[in-house]
């Protein structure tokens, strides 16, 4: 029978209680470890794409639309971290990953809603997993496409298609997501960044090498491609997943929120870095941008050369991190079920079945720029727009705010996430039946 919670008991916890204090972590994090797992989930694949999203938007709209959905993200973000500790609070939990936030939230919230506290949890599980496992399927793909690039092009006599080097890469993959542990990913996630960042400053070499001419590309771009713009930052920005277990393995969590913060720092960062290359990369190479910047770099100078395999490698290093998201998930639901001597030995094949399912999807559907709109459409758009948008108005109900700001300005964001949703899915299911009819042709 549950009991109706009075604002003052509340209160009352949240000064008793410190959830910070009561964290038992094995192996955890420093300020700037935290750091580098957080650039890294969100400095992936998705910046050699932002060039192709400032093509879809037109470079005007693109600096805008850049800032102002990280702004959004970043504040997505803060407040569902800011609801998972208070949470934590009010009962009396050192940590809650984010199913289980989605869950509590639900549960402290009024009363109408609590029955559907379960249902909340389960489908944040469930879009977490999918979320993840397409990140993953992309990965495959970046990778596949920027090694076939570089091999038909030395070994013309092997040609394979894209799919033949997904399936290569899956015997690596299996190996490297044996790691356990996000203490011991960090040190390849610190590597993954150096190498994105290198990748990166040889994409500025090749942008300003010559001169660049801006008077032929738009300020605004056409209306009809505007959500698949949409649907590539946000699927740039997010990493929300790995939020939870980065700010919960953390050695100094109140470090996480705030200014200066781990949080701010890392995602003010990310939208500079983004703006950049969009802006630069669309200036360059105009309409002919393809899924990753990378892949117009040109194939006989080695600093490109050295660019399509510092890519590679990065998205490789920074595979396990995503992945860590689909495992945890998995185990949490196969721990309970299995004997502790065969914990071992399921844990190896739970994780080699994973990256072959993954591996499957990138080969049925070898789509790079396709699948990156629909990753960032349908499931980021939920994960890191619709879900903190829901759970801040639910959990703090009985105090929106004067003039109820916290409501109106999440219903903006749900708004927005629906919007991001719906049109970012429709416009990315006509591009691939538009492919798969030139296929058939």
């Amino acid at each position: 029978m549950s009991v109706e919670k009075n604002p003052v008991d509340v209160q009352t916890k949240h000064i008793d209680y410190d959830p910070f204090e009561h964290r038992e972590i094995k192996k955890p994090n420093s300020d700037i470890r935290s750091l580098a797992n957080l650039v890294k989930a969100s400095l992936g694949s998705g910046i050699l794409a932002i060039p192709l999203a400032f093509s879809n938007s037109g470079w005007g709209v693109g600096i805008i639309g850049t800032i102002v959905i990280g702004f959004i993200c970043t504040h997505c973000v803060h407040i569902f971290v800011d609801v998972s500790r208070d949470v934590c609070r009010l009962e009396r939990k050192p940590l809650l990953n984010y199913a289980d936030t989605c869950q509590a939230a639900f549960a402290n919230g009024p009363k109408r809603v609590r029955p559907f506290a379960n249902a909340a949890r389960i489908f944040a599980i469930f879009s977490l997993l999918f979320t993840y496992i397409g990140v993953c399927c992309i990965f495959t793909v970046l990778i596949a496409d920027s090694l076939k690039q570089l091999l038909d092009r030395y070994i013309p006599d092997a040609i394979l298609p894209v799919e033949y080097y997904c399936l290569i890469f899956l015997v690596p993959l299996c190996v490297i997501t044996q790691i356990r542990h996000l203490k011991w990913l960090a040190p390849f996630s610190l590597l993954a960044n150096v190498l994105l960042i290198s990748t990166f400053a040889i994409c500025l070499y090749y942008i300003f090498g010559d001169e660049i001419r801006y008077d032929d590309k738009r300020i605004v771009g056409d209306a009809a491609r505007f959500p698949a713009f949409l649907s590539t930052v946000i699927f740039a920005m997010e990493g929300i997943g790995v939020v939870m277990p980065v700010e919960n393995a953390m050695k100094k969590p109140q470090h996480f929120l705030g200014c200066p913060s781990v949080l701010a720092i890392a995602m003010t960062l990310i939208t500079v870095l983004y703006t950049i290359l969009g802006l630069f990369g669309y200036f360059r190479y105009g309409d002919v941008l393809r899924g990753s910047i990378t892949l117009n770099l040109p194939m006989d100078d080695w600093p490109a050369i050295c660019a399509k395999c510092f890519i590679t490698l990065s998205i490789f290093f920074t595979y396990p991190l995503h992945f860590f998201v689909v495992i945890d998930i998995v185990t949490r639901f196969l721990e309970p079920r299995i004997p502790k001597r065969y914990e071992n030995l399921t844990q190896i094949g739970t994780r080699m079945a994973i990256v072959i399912f993954c591996g499957g999807i990138a080969v049925a559907l070898p789509m790079l720029e396709q699948i990156i709109n629909i990753v960032g459409s349908l499931f980021y758009s939920i994960l890191g727009l619709i879900i903190p948008g829901v759970i801040e108005t639910v959990f703090r109900w009985e105090n929106l705010g004067r003039y109820n700001w916290i409501l109106w300005k999440n219903v903006l964001i749900v708004l927005f996430g629906l919007g991001c949703l719906l049109s970012g899915c429709m416009v990315t299911i006509q591009d691939i039946i538009e492919l798969m009819n030139r296929k058939t042709e």
